[in-house]
């Protein structure tokens, strides 16, 4: 089949969901999604609201429908749905009922093969029960990790003779790579959802499947241990926070400049309170784009100063952050280099080489280790395991691409609270 773009429209609010896929259909989207989190706050209503708004579209429900086959089917093609969607992960008792009710009522089946283990020999499976498509499906979870959809799809699309659709963090520069690859549906959600032109990013999009380019973007893509920083750089403090459920911060900590940006691994610092010894030497420990970060017990004197950021600048170091006391902030400012501490005061103390570099210290509140990622910025400054730092480099650039969307839509002559429903969520 020729390939199609369809749109996964993944809100849990309907409005927002009906005017996103206006946009898009202005930028030649195929296909409609009601997505599973719409479904599951709407209920099939956001089918009805769907095929009632664009009569002449495909709509597919993503029912994700592992059990109770027939009656959900039945229920998503009297709401008005074209393609309903079954998990591969369900029975196989449950795909058959799917198929058989599809059959009854004129509709069509895809099964998505999102968390089944071997992917080919399920494809093959569910084409013999007579499935229309099968989805070559990684999780937004999984994305979040890195994970991406592209050797599966070759795979797929090798072993079975039904059209394939793929999804999993398509953009505009991954979409034509998905239709080489083999797919025929390509579902794309976050990348024209969460775009502030969706129309615009809809035809970008659309071209890209149709013409085999690839048009460049900043957004929607999902990083790998070699591109942490690129990502991180484009997020602030608060959507790594929100990232990590409203954790990482180090309280207290606050930047001696504004406007500046900081972003590193750390090379960590015990020391006691007043000796500079270890602050300073970690210095020479450190490395071009690294933090020094320094554990003094959050009291005087000062331990950093004018000239120990002067060495810093001369070795690459990209900031420092102390759990203590800060000196020379006046001349630090007019360096522009990132520093963030507790306290400032003139006062400096003595270089007695006490303490320890390269060892866990708590700072803020918050334990940091060597190699914990670093980010800091107006707000504040956030730590990130190193461990997690792919996963919450992702998610936080998801919370950016989100408040992309809700800007846009607050210009556009709404308030927050409308946008995101807050009255509607609030606990009862």
């Amino acid at each position: 089949m020729k390939p199609v773009v369809q749109l996964a429209l993944d809100f849990v609010e309907l409005d927002r969901a009906l005017k996103v896929a206006q946009e898009a259909v202005a930028g030649g989207v195929d296909w409609l999604e009601a997505g599973t989190p719409l479904i599951k706050s709407e209920g099939l209503d956001a089918v009805r609201a769907l095929r009632k708004a664009f009569p002449n579209h495909t709509i597919v429900a993503d029912m994700k429908i592992m059990d109770a086959g027939r009656v959900e089917a039945e229920a998503a093609a009297k709401a008005g749905a074209d393609i309903v969607d079954v998990l591969g992960a369900a029975s196989d008792a449950t795909i058959r009922e799917c198929v058989e009710a599809a059959r009854h009522y004129g509709l069509r089946i895809v099964v998505d093969t999102i968390a089944v283990e071997d992917v080919v020999k399920r494809a093959r499976e569910v084409e013999a029960m007579g499935a229309d498509y099968v989805s070559v499906h990684v999780a937004v979870d999984e994305q979040m990790h890195g994970a991406t959809p592209f050797e599966k799809l070759k795979q797929v699309a090798k072993a079975v003779s039904i059209p394939v659709a793929v999804a999993g963090g398509i953009h505009s520069e991954s979409a034509a790579e998905a239709v080489k690859c083999g797919a025929s549906i390509v579902i794309v959600g976050g990348a024209i959802i969460k775009a502030q032109d969706a129309t615009g990013a809809a035809r970008q999009i659309k071209r890209a499947v149709t013409t085999g380019k690839k048009p460049s973007t900043l957004l929607y893509k999902r990083v790998s241990g070699d591109t942490i920083r690129e990502a991180l750089e484009k997020v602030s403090t608060a959507n790594i926070s929100d990232a990590m459920h409203r954790t990482g911060d180090l309280e207290g900590i606050v930047p001696i400049s504004t406007g500046l940006k900081m972003v590193g691994t750390a090379v960590t610092v015990r020391t006691y309170p007043g000796d500079f010894a270890k602050p300073v030497e970690a210095i020479d420990a450190a490395e071009k784009g690294q933090v020094i970060v320094v554990d003094a017990g959050g009291v005087g004197p000062a331990i950093w100063g004018e000239l120990a950021t002067h060495s810093c600048l001369q070795k690459g170091v990209c900031g420092v952050v102390v759990d203590g006391a800060v000196r020379d902030t006046g001349e630090i400012r007019k360096m522009g280099f990132p520093a963030f501490s507790r306290l400032l005061m003139p006062t400096a103390g003595e270089p007695k080489g006490f303490g320890e570099i390269g060892v866990p210290v708590l700072v803020g509140g918050v334990r940091v280790r060597p190699g914990d990622w670093l980010v800091g910025d107006d707000d504040g400054v956030v730590a990130i395991p190193k461990e997690k730092a792919v996963e919450f480099a992702n998610r936080a650039m998801d919370v950016l691409e989100k408040e992309n969307r809700i800007r846009k839509e607050i210009d556009a002559g709404s308030t927050l609270a409308r946008v995101t429903e807050l009255l509607r969520w609030e606990k009862k």
